[in-house]
C-alpha cells in the first residue's frame, strides 16, 4: 500500500439510485466534513497515522395513512343575523349526529369555525346575513371514508365539504426503518469510497442524524372528495439523512 503523506480529496459525482427492500434508500452525494448538505463531494483525508472519511446517507420510506382528516361544516344565509346564526347552530347539530351516526367518536369532533357576517349585493345595502359553522372530523378507520362523507352530504343543502387530508398516526416505525436504510446507504457508500482511496474501512468514529423530510399530510379538494373514486390515501414519504464518520486502516 503506497502511503499518502498529505491531504487528497476524491471527489465523485455520484448518480442517484435506490439501495434495494422496502425501506429503500436513495443513492446520494456524500460530503466531507462542514457541509450542510449530502449534495457535496466524498472527502478522504489522510494526515500522518489518522485517517478518517465522512459520507452522508439517506434513507427513504413510504407509508399508507391510516388517518384521514375531514374538513366540513355548514353555511346558511338568511335575511336577518339571529335567523341565520339559529338555523346555522340548528344544522351544525344535525351535522354532528350524522358523523356520529357514521361511526366518527365525539372527542374526534372539533369546531374551527364559526362566523356570522352581513352579505352585500350592492354594497353598503346589506342583502342578508351569512353564518357558518366549521367542524374537522378524525376518521380513523380510512375504508369508511365514503361512508362518512355520505353522511355529510346527507345533511342537506347547508352541508359543505371543504376538503380532506391523510396522515400517518405513527410514524415511529417508519422513521426506525428508514434511519436503518440511512446508515446502510452511509456505510456502502463508505465502503465504496475507501476502497477507491486504497484503504479499508475502521470503526465508526461518530454518527448525526441531519434534517430530513418529515412526514407532511397529502391533500385532496373538496370537489375531489365529492367523488368516491377519488377517496385513496395514497403515500407518504418519511426522509432521513445520517452524518458518519469512519476510521480508515
Amino acid at each position: 500500500m503506497i502511503k499518502i503523506p498529505h491531504t487528497v480529496v476524491l471527489a465523485a459525482l455520484v448518480t442517484m439510485g435506490m439501495f434495494g427492500g422496502i425501506a429503500s434508500a436513495d443513492a446520494v452525494s456524500v460530503s466531507g466534513p462542514g457541509s450542510g448538505s449530502g449534495s457535496g463531494p466524498a472527502r478522504v483525508t489522510v494526515n500522518d497515522n489518522q485517517s478518517e472519511i465522512t459520507v452522508v446517507g439517506e434513507g427513504n420510506l413510504s407509508s399508507i395513512p391510516d388517518v384521514m382528516r375531514l374538513n366540513t361544516g355548514v353555511e346558511v344565509r338568511r335575511a336577518t343575523a339571529g335567523a341565520a346564526f339559529a338555523d346555522a347552530r340548528k344544522a351544525a347539530a344535525k351535522l354532528t349526529e350524522a358523523l356520529l351516526g357514521a361511526g366518527i367518536e365525539a372527542k374526534d369532533l372539533q369546531t374551527d369555525e364559526l362566523s356570522l357576517g352581513p352579505v352585500y349585493d350592492n354594497y353598503p345595502v346589506v342583502a342578508g346575513y351569512r353564518a357558518a359553522q366549521g367542524v374537522e372530523a378524525v376518521v380513523r378507520d380510512v375504508d369508511s371514508a365514503d361512508k362518512v362523507i355520505d353522511a355529510v352530504a346527507a345533511v342537506g343543502e347547508e352541508a359543505r365539504l371543504n376538503g380532506v387530508s391523510f396522515e400517518v398516526s405513527d410514524t415511529r416505525k417508519a422513521l426506525k426503518a428508514a434511519r436503518d436504510a440511512a446508515f446502510e446507504d452511509a456505510r456502502a457508500r463508505a465502503e465504496q469510497y475507501a476502497g477507491l482511496a486504497g484503504d479499508e474501512l475502521g470503526r465508526v468514529v461518530s454518527i448525526s442524524e441531519e434534517g430530513g423530510t418529515p412526514p407532511s399530510p397529502v391533500m385532496f379538494s373538496g370537489a375531489m372528495a365529492a367523488d368516491k373514486a377519488s377517496i385513496s390515501p395514497g403515500q407518504q414519504n418519511i426522509s432521513v439523512r445520517v452524518r458518519v464518520v469512519y476510521k480508515l486502516r
